[in-house]
């Protein structure tokens, strides 16, 4: 038989601890319900809230666990819950992380600014480790790839559509990779690391797949993922490339609970293994509302094709209520400082290519319109524009320099038993 009853509270044994710290009377009962001491007795009276007599018997002492109980269903009807859904929509804090923290000068990785990390050339590789274990290597880890059968890229490569974007491969590979690993499932955290560094290298190769097998096994056998992605994705291949690429990868290795992250933290907290949180991520930024802005800005500057018609577009836009780039950031009032830095490298590469001149005479006709600053999207895309990386690549690094987060955060979810398994709220 069922042990809810007809208000939806479960009933304990007929039998309860009786001990003085489990027993509250009266007066301490209706405190802590904020109600009078009337409700109090109604709420006994229709069994919510069990009794038993005190040892004089002239009154009655009330059970904690049914008080706290019927309040959080009381805190939940007067507000509480609201909060807590609101508290989904940019809202405030609800889980703890030491992995990243956004302040006015954005991200941090336990404590250091990502700006500054990018800015000093630290590797992308070395970030990823300080995002899962709390310390910074010295020098570049060399990543290397555990000896298992060949990685089937020609038999994935025959799956992938002609002109699919390069994040619909990962989609795809992540789940092939999954089934040939039959240690995935609940591995430790230090049988983790290793598969979770393979995969990162793996899925950053597998990325050329839209382009053939041969160029995805070329990019495997590169020693770091920026010079992978660069052979992967078809850019003009040279140190300064490669540089700014790790910068981009840097500086998207994380932020704090975003979506695609959340995602993962939900994943982790029911178990999966680790493939399974890294594709509950990839969903997620495959969505219009998340990653899907890269492809947007990339669609409004094919719009604009000539520097001079960006502020024609603008204005065309403005009237349609169309958005004209992904502009402005809850969490940065003032301007994404992950932004600028994308941008200066964008300029640097290819400041006479006619995209990147297109998308540079956007960001001053949005600013003379009175827009905000650009998003890091806008940044990311005019790097890729610099260098010359196909459309559909700009998710593609979001996603691939986003997997160092989204690892550290599924890690870090396995250390909480808890299931994330919030409630609903009426309507």
């Amino acid at each position: 038989m069922s042990n809810v009853d007809q208000h939806g509270l479960i009933n304990p044994p007929t039998g309860f601890d009786n001990q003085p710290g489990n027993l509250l009377s009266g007066p301490e009962a209706a405190a802590l319900l904020g109600v009078k001491r009337e409700t109090l007795y109604a709420y006994a009276s229709r069994g919510l809230v069990r009794s038993v007599p005190s040892e004089g018997g002239r009154s009655r002492l009330y059970v904690r666990e049914d008080l706290e109980r019927l309040k959080a269903r009381s805190d939940a009807r007067r507000g509480h819950g609201p909060v807590a859904a609101s508290a989904l929509r940019w809202g405030e804090p609800v889980l703890s992380s030491t992995i990243t923290t956004i302040g006015p000068e954005g991200p941090r990785y336990r404590g250091h600014a990502a700006t500054a990390l990018a800015a000093s050339g630290v590797p992308f590789e070395s970030v990823a480790e300080l995002l899962w274990t709390g310390a910074r290597p010295e020098e570049r880890p060399t990543w290397t790839l555990p000896q298992d059968p060949t990685l089937p890229a020609a038999r994935l490569a025959d799956l992938v559509p002609e002109g699919a974007p390069p994040l619909a491969t990962l989609a795809l590979a992540v789940p092939a990779l999954a089934a040939r690993d039959p240690l995935r499932f609940a591995a430790t955290e230090e049988a983790e690391l290793p598969r979770a560094r393979a995969l990162i290298r793996r899925l950053a190769a597998l990325s050329a797949l839209p382009a053939g097998a041969r160029r995805a096994k070329g990019a495997l056998a590169e020693p770091t993922i920026a010079r992978a992605l660069l052979v992967a994705l078809g850019g003009k291949r040279s140190d300064r490339a490669e540089a700014a690429l790790e910068q981009a990868l840097v500086l998207l290795a994380d932020h704090e609970l975003a979506t695609s992250t959340f995602a993962v933290r939900v994943t982790a907290s029911t178990g999966a293994d680790l493939y399974a949180c890294v594709s509950a991520g990839i969903a997620a930024v495959s969505g219009p509302k998340h990653g899907g802005a890269c492809d947007r800005i990339e669609a409004v500057v094919a719009e604009v094709g000539r520097p001079e018609r960006a502020r024609a577009v603008v204005a065309a836009r403005a009237r349609r209520g169309d958005t004209v780039l992904e502009l402005g950031h809850p969490f940065y009032p003032d301007g994404d400082p992950r932004t600028p830095p994308l941008l200066t490298a964008a300029r640097a590469e290819a400041p006479r290519k006619t995209s990147v001149a297109a998308l540079f005479a956007l960001l001053d006709a949005t600013k003379e319109a009175g827009h905000p600053p650009p998003s890091v999207d806008v940044g990311l895309v005019a790097l890729c524009l610099a260098l010359g990386l196909p459309p559909g690549a700009a998710t593609t690094l979001f996603a691939i320099g986003r997997l160092a987060g989204w690892i550290a955060h599924a890690l870090e979810q396995r250390r909480d038993p808890a299931l994330l398994r919030p409630r609903s709220i009426a309507s």
